[in-house]
C-alpha cells in the first residue's frame, strides 16, 4: 500500500484507500488522492485521535471563515488555527504530533506552526524547517519552502547564506530546497523582487549545484535560471557560458539547457 502508484483521476481512488485518507492512516500517493481528501473530515478524525476534539469546531470555524477556499488555504487556516491553539492553551506536544503524524497533510499543517511564530528568527526558521524540507513525501516538501518564503524574502542575505550550508548535504531533498525555496519567481509563491532584480546574490547556491548528481535538484536549478532569465536573461547566458568552458559534465549541461530554454 505504500509504494501504490495512486489512481488517475479521483473516481478510481478505492473507497478503502480513500477512507483511510480522510482518517489520516495512509500518505497520499500522488496529487489525486491529495485533492480528494476531505479536509473537513479529516481535520475531525485526526484532533479526535489526538484527544484534542475541544479544538474541532474552533478549526472548522477558521475554514468557514475563508474568503477563497481551496485545498492549500484550507491546510494553511487548519496550521495557523491550530498552531494559536497550541499557544493559547500552553499545548506544547501538539506540534510534534502533527510534525511526526503519519497522513502527509498533516505534517504540512505543522509547517505553518513554524511560518506563524513571530518569535523565531530567520535562522531558527530555516532550522525549524529542515526536517520538513528532507520528508519522503513530495508535497510536505513543497510545502515546507512556501511556508517560510516570506521569511526567506524579508531576511534574504542571511538566508541565502544559511541556505548556502545546505547545498553540501547527503539529502537530495534538502539540498533542493536551498534552490527551490529561491527561486526568483517561483511557482504559485510570491516573487523576490530582490533576486529578479540582482540575481547574482544567490550565484553561490547556484555554482554549489551547478554538477548535481540529483535529477530533482538539477530540475530545480534549471528552473531557478530560467525564472532568472525572464527578467536578467544576460546574467544566465554568462552563467552559462562559463560554466560550460572546459566542462564536460553531463549534469552541468543539463541544467544550462533547462535554464536557457526561453532565452
Amino acid at each position: 500500500m505504500e509504494k501504490r502508484k495512486g489512481a488517475r483521476s479521483m473516481k478510481d481512488i478505492p473507497t478503502t484507500i480513500l477512507k483511510q485518507l480522510n482518517r489520516g492512516k495512509i500518505e497520499s500517493a500522488n496529487l489525486t488522492e491529495w485533492l480528494a481528501i476531505d479536509k473537513l473530515l479529516l481535520v475531525e478524525n485526526v484532533l479526535t485521535d489526538l484527544k484534542r476534539t475541544a479544538y474541532i469546531p474552533i478549526v472548522l470555524d477558521g475554514i468557514a471563515g475563508l474568503k477563497k477556499v481551496t485545498a492549500n488555504t484550507i491546510n494553511q487556516s487548519v496550521g495557523y488555527t491550530l498552531y494559536q491553539l497550541s499557544e493559547e492553551k500552553g499545548d506544547k506536544e501538539l506540534f510534534g504530533l502533527l510534525k511526526n503524524h503519519k497522513s502527509d497533510s498533516v505534517r504540512c499543517w505543522a509547517t505553518y506552526f513554524i511560518q506563524n511564530n513571530q518569535e523565531m528568527t530567520i535562522s531558527d526558521k530555516i532550522s525549524a524547517i529542515r526536517d520538513f524540507a528532507g520528508d519522503k513525501h513530495f508535497g510536505v516538501r513543497e510545502i515546507s519552502w512556501m511556508a517560510v518564503r516570506q521569511d526567506i524574502i524579508e531576511n534574504l542575505e542571511e538566508s541565502l547564506i544559511l541556505l548556502k550550508e545546505w547545498t553540501k548535504d547527503k539529502n537530495e531533498n534538502i539540498r533542493r530546497f536551498a534552490s527551490e525555496a529561491t527561486r526568483p519567481r517561483g511557482v504559485w509563491a510570491t516573487h523576490i523582487t530582490e533576486l529578479k532584480a540582482n540575481p547574482s546574490l544567490a550565484f553561490p547556491i547556484l555554482e554549489a549545484l551547478k554538477a548535481d548528481s540529483s535529477k530533482y535538484v538539477r530540475d530545480s536549478v534549471g528552473n531557478w535560471l530560467n525564472d532568472a532569465a525572464k527578467d536578467n536573461p544576460i546574467f544566465v547566458q554568462e552563467v552559462c557560458k562559463e560554466w560550460m568552458k572546459g566542462n564536460d559534465s553531463k549534469e552541468t549541461a543539463y541544467i544550462v539547457k533547462k535554464g536557457t530554454r526561453n532565452v
